[in-house]
């Protein structure tokens, strides 16, 4: 029987940093995009940057840094510049 997973994977440049799957019923895709903006600022960005990917678009402080991006029709979410994090389903044999 298939089973589908969230996989999830962290890199810094092309050095892998952070690798684990779990179920997809684990997490909902709004979940998994708090969870790669998570991963990315703790990763990578001081607070000054934490709280300028909050602010109001458009602002001083503003900056897309955990901007998550959507690549293809499939669930396959990606966050973050160096260190960067993606989150994709997979299916396996279980």
């Amino acid at each position: 029987m298939n089973q589908k997973y969230w996989h999830i994977e962290g890199y810094d440049s092309t050095k892998n940093i952070y690798d684990i799957k779990v179920k997809v019923g684990c997490f909902s895709e709004t979940q998994i995009k708090a969870l790669l903006m998570t991963l990315a600022a703790k990763a990578g960005l001081n607070f000054d940057e934490i709280s300028g990917a909050y602010a109001k678009k458009n602002t001083k402080i503003s900056n897309e840094l955990l901007l998550v991006q959507k690549d293809g029709p499939a669930p396959n979410y990606t966050c973050g510049d160096n260190p960067y994090f993606t989150a994709r389903v997979t299916i396996e044999d279980s």
